[in-house]
């Protein structure tokens, strides 16, 4: 059996700004975590449905579907799976809703890279 404090946790990232992905894959390739980046939902889905997950960041507000469909979809595939949402809409609504759904942290854009890190890194702890 694979010890679970050995292997290397596989990141998705999900944002529609290129941007966005490219320079937190480049931060959290540097901290030692797998990463891969989508800017669309659905091949972000499709990608999970096919291979080994441990923490989802995802924009919350996109084409296709929002990031409370990416969360249950996550969820589904793997229930011990962290979902962080970071978000430029943020009602109180939606985030009392994402916490009901299970996710691990719900953050509102602008953020500082340093909270997500630190997200990131909870969430891999509690794998």
């Amino acid at each position: 059996m694979e010890d679970k404090s050995e292997s290397v946790i596989t990141l998705v990232i999900i944002d529609d700004e290129p941007i966005v992905g490219r320079r937190l894959k480049q931060v959290f390739t540097k901290m030692g975590y797998k990463v891969e980046i989508f800017t669309n939902p659905l091949e972000a889905v499709k990608y999970m449905e096919n291979n080994p997950f441990d923490i989802v960041v995802t924009d919350f507000k996109m084409e296709e579907i929002d990031g409370m469909e990416v969360l249950r979809r996550a969820k589904e595939l793997n229930p011990d799976s962290r979902v962080i949402i970071i978000t430029g809409y943020a009602k109180p609504e939606t985030a009392k809703e994402a916490f009901k759904s299970g996710v691990f942290d719900f953050m509102v854009k602008p953020f500082r890279l340093e909270e997500l890190k630190n997200a990131v890194n909870r969430a891999a702890e509690a794998q």
